[in-house]
């Protein structure tokens, strides 16, 4: 048997890691390993050589170890189904899916397997690997989801960091994989808060239903009742859906993509929704905002959730800058005293960074937003204290004056 290699790092990274940090960041210390190979299990030490942890290699990375585990522990399938018996025991006792078929089954760092997350979607699981260094281990996944998990199929799914570009040139179908047992069909419909959606897992990177939000959507749907509500970057439109079921008066959609609209108006009908009341618009959101304060229409709530960064014939968004001056497109069609609700998923962004940027959006419409309530993923999604990039997630709910 190959003898594993102890790999030294330096002061600074000993100490994020004694703090319970999982991520090696690529330095001068690292630039001095020996060749190492992608997947390569080795073991970490501190700049005097005592060992610190069982690491993953990712040696093309910016995060080019990842720690699973104490020194000298033995990585194999057994190993990795018992942090999937661990993920399941918390989510047995912590998380509530009452009427619910679809959720994460393991978070990744959130779950000590750092790089790979597992979802439910009805009978079916979805594993995620989020770098490249557990590619020689599929093998391993595959065998502990057989052995911890009840499914009739499972898929893995590459999440590779230039998915926007693979996505603009077509190639976002290859990086799923069949893994074992049955073939999802191709309109899966799984079940959230007692609400239907159609799912495909073998369409690219998104399934269609965005898991983190669910806890959110269980609360949207309790304040929008008699109101005329506004989905911006609706996606599939599961936010529309609950508006519609939790009483809306009219739920506007709008998003770019015809294609994800017209799942929408599926998820509407799958749910005794009837379409024809509700309106669905394709078209850019900024540039739709624009016409509906030109036409005067007027919205009690309003939703914005666009994706950390995305690309139109018209121009580019980034959470970075865009947020604010879509606040302030969005505030210009929001009746004082409305509700205001925006989220981001980019993990670069502090909670404060984004609060600047609502601000700088009701600064420059010449009014003011009281937040009201700041929310972040569901328990599923949950992140230890030590990794704060796991609280990725920032749902604020404020009013206009």
């Amino acid at each position: 048997m190959m003898k594993t290699k102890r790999l030294k790092i330096g002061a600074d990274t000993e100490r994020m890691l004694r703090l319970g940090h999982p991520w090696v960041i690529a330095d001068k210390y690292t630039r001095q390993w020996p060749l190492c190979h992608n997947g390569e299990i080795a073991e970490l030490g501190s700049p005097d050589d005592r060992p610190l942890a069982t690491a993953l290699i990712d040696p093309h990375s910016r995060i080019v170890a990842r720690v699973l585990d104490r020194p000298g522990v033995r990585i194999d399938a057994h190993w990795l189904g018992r942090k999937f018996l661990q993920a399941m025991v918390l989510r047995k006792d912590h998380v509530d899916l009452a009427q619910t078929d679809t959720c994460r089954l393991v978070n990744a760092e959130g779950d000590y397997v750092p790089g790979l997350t597992v979802e439910r979607y009805g009978d079916f699981l979805m594993a995620q690997l989020y770098t490249e260094s557990w590619q020689p281990h599929i093998k391993m996944i595959a065998q502990a989801l057989r052995q911890s998990f009840d499914c009739h199929g499972a898929y893995l799914k590459y999440r590779p960091q230039q998915t926007r570009k693979l996505e603009a040139q077509g190639g976002a179908g290859q990086l799923i994989e069949h893994l074992f047992g049955e073939e999802a069909p191709a309109e899966l419909s799984v079940r959230e808060n007692g609400l239907c959606y159609r799912i495909d897992l073998d369409d690219g990177l998104h399934t269609g239903l965005f898991l983190d939000q669910r806890e959110n959507r269980r609360d949207f749907m309790t304040r929008v009742r008699g109101k005329r509500v506004l989905n911006l970057f609706s996606y599939t439109g599961a936010f529309s859906v609950v508006a519609a079921v939790g009483g809306a008066r009219q739920v506007v959609s709008v998003d770019v993509s015809e294609k994800y609209l017209q799942r929408a108006r599926a998820n509407f009908t799958m749910n005794g929704i009837t379409v024809a009341d509700h309106q669905f618009i394709t078209a850019d959101c900024l540039r739709a905002l624009q016409l509906m304060r030109q036409k005067g229409e007027q919205f009690d709530v309003i939703l914005v959730d666009p994706p950390s960064f995305s690309t139109t014939k018209k121009g580019k968004f980034s959470t970075r800058g865009g947020t604010a001056e879509l606040v302030t497109a969005a505030l210009g069609v929001l009746k004082p005293g409305g509700l205001l609700v925006t989220s981001s998923n980019h993990q670069k962004v502090t909670l404060d960074d984004y609060l600047k940027e609502l601000r700088r959006g009701a600064l420059a419409a010449e009014t003011n937003l009281h937040v009201l309530e700041v929310r972040g993923q569901g328990p599923d999604f949950a992140a230890p204290v030590t990794f704060p990039e796991g609280r990725y997630l920032k749902y604020v709910l404020a009013v206009r004056d």
